[in-house]
């Protein structure tokens, strides 16, 4: 009997979006634990997960019976997520979207696709997103570093200020975010709201 496919799972939670074209949606978040990057802002501990099969995972995700909005966040979920998974919760009725940094391949079946490009804040010398074409671009803007879309095609584009923890900082960086918009009528501020209401 072939042994069903185990998918590194950090975290499954419910809670809204926080972020980029879909912020206020509630939803379903699979965290896989894991990625190719190591960008310095990232706030997700991926030192402990749990191995889930994807009837696993579905059976998570169907603890919040009302909402048929699930994310694959991670981490990098392109690393693990695919079209097996995908399907499987589409034959039961969700929505999945996924948030991706862009250098590998996602899987077809996803409805939603965010791009967030790192290339910024990658330490991994090289390495560049692959991915063409995304329904929005969300790139995390330090105030200095210049703003790239890679040139992926989109229908929405996000700048979003970089959390670096120093309230002062976040304070420039937001100013020089909204000038930036301002300047660039392409791009549309998003900001982490969970953040700021203070939920997962």
């Amino acid at each position: 009997m072939m042994q069903e496919r185990q998918y590194r799972i950090n975290e499954i939670f419910y809670s809204l979006q926080g972020e980029g074209f879909w912020a206020g949606r509630p939803a379903v978040f699979v965290r896989f634990s894991g990625c190719n990057l190591a960008c310095p802002f990232c706030d997700t501990d991926f030192s402990g997960y749990e191995l889930m099969d994807a009837g696993t995972i579905l059976e998570h995700v169907e603890r919040w019976g009302k909402c048929r909005f699930v994310v694959l966040t991670g981490g990098e979920p392109a690393l693990q997520a695919d079209n097996a998974l995908i399907d499987l919760l589409h034959r039961h009725g969700y929505y999945v979207a996924m948030e991706t940094n862009g250098t590998c391949q996602p899987p077809q079946a996803v409805d939603w696709l965010t791009v967030s490009p790192k290339t910024s804040f990658v330490r991994s010398r090289g390495v560049r997103p692959v991915v063409e074409r995304a329904h929005e671009v969300k790139v995390v803007f330090d105030g200095q570093a210049e703003v790239s879309d890679e040139k992926i095609k989109a229908i929405h584009y996000y700048l979003q200020p970089c959390d670096t923890g120093d309230e002062g900082r976040n304070r420039e960086i937001l100013y020089a975010c909204i000038e930036y918009v301002k300047a660039h009528p392409k791009w549309m501020l998003s900001l982490q709201q969970h953040k700021i209401l203070n939920i997962r």
